[in-house]
């Protein structure tokens, strides 16, 4: 009986799985790709290292952290007073961190 309960709960947790590797908009994925094509060249092997680049950005870290994460980073280039608490918060810096972390390793495989 356990056995049939656990198999039962298997296929939901393997969607969840799935969905949480794909919840990144095309639109995001798209911008990212076209940013990183902009910085390292218009060519197709650029094109299929920076999909590869989000793609590990995106098993990595979930896109509302990876949305988080960017707009602190765009808050921060903004500047002013009323924008130093996104220099100076912890959790805008643990965001940005991840973020930095979750890019360092999708460059290691990817480029």
């Amino acid at each position: 009986m356990l056995g049939l309960a656990v198999m039962a709960a298997m296929p939901a947790q393997a969607q969840t799985v799935a969905e949480r590797l794909n919840d990144y908009p095309t639109s995001a994925r798209a911008d990212y790709v076209f940013a990183c094509m902009a910085t390292n060249g218009q060519s197709r092997l650029v094109l299929e290292k920076c999909s590869c680049s989000i793609d590990e950005i995106a098993s990595i870290l979930p896109y509302e952290k990876y949305v988080q994460a960017e707009t602190v980073l765009s808050m921060r280039r903004t500047g002013g007073e009323r924008m130093a608490i996104f220099q100076s918060a912890a959790s805008a810096k643990t965001l940005v961190a991840d973020l930095r972390r979750a890019q360092a390793e999708a460059e290691v495989i990817c480029f």
